[in-house]
């Protein structure tokens, strides 16, 4: 699957307003664990997954939070934070 414009455009959102934030933030899809703030592996999970989970700790994980599930549900993919 190729990574089209409107992918590409939410990997780049993802992973900036991921490294805005000091908490770690990790996304879990289909068995795999995935750093928010890679670039690479954003692009993967982005193209190859259908749902995503947050992970997130930290200190600012409550605002890193509220921030990560709304860059994901503008863009229509669902996502649960645990």
């Amino acid at each position: 699957m190729l990574l089209d414009k409107s992918r590409a455009q939410v990997v780049v959102e993802i992973n900036q307003t991921a490294s805005r934030f000091k908490s770690s933030i990790v996304i879990i899809t289909d068995n795999q664990t995935i750093d928010a703030k890679s670039i690479l592996g954003l692009t993967y999970s982005i193209l190859n997954s259908k749902s995503f989970k947050l992970e997130i700790h930290g200190p600012d994980e409550d605002e890193a939070k509220v921030a990560m599930s709304s860059v994901f549900w503008k863009h229509s993919l669902p996502v649960e934070v645990v």
